[in-house]
């Protein structure tokens, strides 16, 4: 299977750069996965959609302010510094820029010194590990220095960090929003519960890899990056519960979908559980959990429109993709949403 088996031409035009100011005033294209047919709403809508017995996944996770501009120590040099996950202690993983003079034992004030760290060693496709320093507590500083990691295809300044958060964010470790969920309200979630849904929260912390574009020709020779997730047990018993009573699983977003579907064993059962997963969902897979999708729309040959295409078939995606377009739909983080029944 060909890499550019999933092109499709964007007008720049149509990559939202901007929240919404109302997060449910989304617009929402509806794909039947069976039969192609498509069609048009609000996200409003989505509780319309939902049946009792169903259960809907979010994932929890919550973004960090990630993005910090310092100075070197020695020369004052401006570098950025991009946190991509926590290694031990005070020790993170991160992407710095430039990279050419970032060497080990180069070391980088924030904030006028609030905040130093040193670069101890250069790891896998030239990451640094950086030795923080500080004093207090180092969640905090980072709220006051940190900016949200906005992905490159958005070039405007956030001016609420908040609306890179999901409304039910809660354990932190993100370097990248899981944007499907951006489009909820606690309003909207209520309604959602008392229709006598269920609602199962997951955590899988995103990286940056979830923007890494494919490079090869033939993507099964495309390496996928790993990401920590958890399932608890209250989580694990509503989906199992769902499925088990004839109920629909609906994921919010690829990043809940690719939780579940890696911690569910061949029968598509879950327990509570923990740990990292690098799966790669391409036409042809076989889900075990997943009934439906929530998600946004994605960048052209991006692992992400694969793992649409495996649910609703590539010819359905793509037609509904073109379609997204002639109707001008909003693409990408803050973009419109898709829902694939």
């Amino acid at each position: 299977m060909k890499r550019q088996d999933f092109y499709f031409e964007l007008p720049e035009e149509l990559i939202a750069q901007d929240p919404l100011k109302d997060r449910a005033g989304s617009r929402l294209l509806a794909l039947d996965k069976e039969t192609g047919e498509v069609s048009h709403h609000s996200f409003r809508e989505i509780a319309d959609y939902l049946e009792p017995g169903d259960c809907l996944v979010l994932n929890d996770t919550k973004v960090i302010p990630a993005r910090l501009i310092g100075a070197k120590a020695d020369t004052g040099g401006k570098i950025e510094v991009l946190l991509l996950k926590r290694r031990e202690g005070n020790v993170w993983e991160t992407l710095v820029k430039p990279g050419r003079k970032a060497r080990p034992g180069t070391r980088i004030s924030f904030g006028e010194g609030i905040l130093t760290g040193e670069i101890t060693e250069i790891v896998d496709e030239g990451n640094r590990l950086i030795c923080f320093e500080y004093e207090g507590i180092f969640e905090e500083i980072l709220d006051r220095l940190g900016q949200m990691p906005l992905p490159p295809y958005i070039t405007h300044q956030l001016e609420d960090k908040n609306r890179y958060q999901t409304v039910y964010a809660e354990h932190t470790g993100s370097a990248a929003a899981p944007t499907a969920g951006l489009h909820f309200t606690p309003e909207l979630l209520e309604q959602i519960e008392k229709k006598g849904v269920d609602i199962a929260k997951v955590t899988l912390h995103v990286g940056l890899g979830t923007f890494r574009p494919v490079k090869a020709d033939d993507i099964l020779e495309h390496h996928m990056h790993s990401e920590f997730y958890q399932i608890d047990e209250e989580a694990a018993e509503k989906i199992n519960r769902a499925k088990k009573n004839g109920g629909r699983v609906i994921c919010v977003g690829t990043t809940s979908c690719r939780t579940i579907e890696s911690a569910a064993d061949k029968n598509g059962e879950l327990k509570a559980c923990s740990g990292w997963t690098d799966i790669f969902i391409y036409p042809g897979y076989q889900f075990r959990v997943l009934d439906s999708l929530i998600t946004n729309f994605h960048l052209p040959e991006s692992t992400l429109i694969m793992l649409v295409s495996a649910l609703a078939g590539r010819e359905h995606t793509l037609a509904a993709y073109e379609k997204a377009i002639q109707e001008r739909y909003r693409f990408f983080s803050f973009g419109d949403a898709m829902y694939i029944k």
